[in-house]
């Protein structure tokens, strides 16, 4: 079930950027260049570094830069002085950041998830009645069409609990994303696993990125925007050439054609407003 393993997998890959050993209100690469620069720079860069907030767009254009040296910062809607529900600018670009890198995860899973799916069919049943997961020869799409309805609203169920969790900031723990939290990052379920159940975190579950430097984190934050703007582009293009034949060249002869609405899930299923 390509839809299924792809938000899974979108979850579990959360890149190890976003978890600071202590809170980060001024961009790692801003710091980085005040070593680099020489000691009579360096006095004059300290004010501005201190004064750039990881939300605002100062440090939304240095980011930018350091994704794409060539584009750089580039805003033709002028979202990055947008005020989204009477916010501020600065709740804005959280937001904005916040959203971009989630649909990099979803996208970065859901291309690995088409090609596993186009490829591999998973052994086991996938429904307690023994029902066996659908056929390559189907797709992707026509496979998602062809798993049961309880199985997608379970799926569906799960995101929607992850992302409550998200926005409530896991019951606390962590500040909003249009409050200062840093963009991207997942909270922690601590006071879940101490009031309900033991469940690990999404985010380096065992442990293993706790002494991880900050600068890496900030590298390592670039490379998940740009691999996750790159994962939408592609994860597009697949689902362009299975629906419209020919629209992507590259793809000729690998696609195999949908005629279903890719932007309908249960258009298989049931139907809101009729035919």
């Amino acid at each position: 079930m390509k839809l299924s393993a792809a938000i899974l997998s979108t979850i579990l890959a959360s890149a190890s950027a976003f978890a600071p050993s202590q809170p980060v209100k001024v961009l790692s690469t801003l710091s980085m260049a005040e070593e680099k620069a020489p000691a009579s720079e360096k006095k004059k860069a300290a004010a501005p570094a201190a004064a750039v907030a990881v939300d605002s767009k100062a440090a939304l254009a240095i980011l930018a830069e350091e994704a794409n040296p060539v584009v750089k910062f580039y805003d033709p809607l002028s979202l990055a002085d947008a005020d989204f529900w009477g916010q501020g600018t600065d709740a804005t670009i959280g937001f904005l950041r916040h959203a971009e890198i989630k649909h990099s995860r979803v996208a970065m899973a859901a291309f690995v998830g088409y090609c596993v799916q186009s490829n591999y069919h998973f052994p086991w049943a996938q429904t307690l009645a023994g029902a066996p997961h659908p056929a390559v020869s189907l797709g992707p799409e026509a496979q998602w069409d062809a798993t049961p309805a309880n199985a997608k609203w379970q799926i569906i169920t799960v995101i929607g609990l992850l992302e409550a969790w998200d926005e409530c900031g896991g019951g606390g723990a962590v500040p909003h994303y249009m409050r200062g939290r840093q963009p991207g990052k997942y909270p922690t379920f601590a006071n879940f696993r101490d009031q309900v159940h033991f469940v690990l975190d999404l985010y380096d579950p065992f442990g293993l990125f706790g002494k991880m430097k900050d600068e890496q984190k900030e590298r390592r934050l670039v490379m998940e925007i740009n691999n996750g703007r790159l994962a939408m582009l592609g994860i597009f293009g697949f689902l362009s050439a299975d629906k419209v034949e020919g629209s992507v060249p590259l793809l000729k002869g690998i696609a195999k054609q949908y005629d279903g609405n890719i932007m309908v899930p249960f258009s298989a299923d049931f139907t809101v407003f009729g035919n």
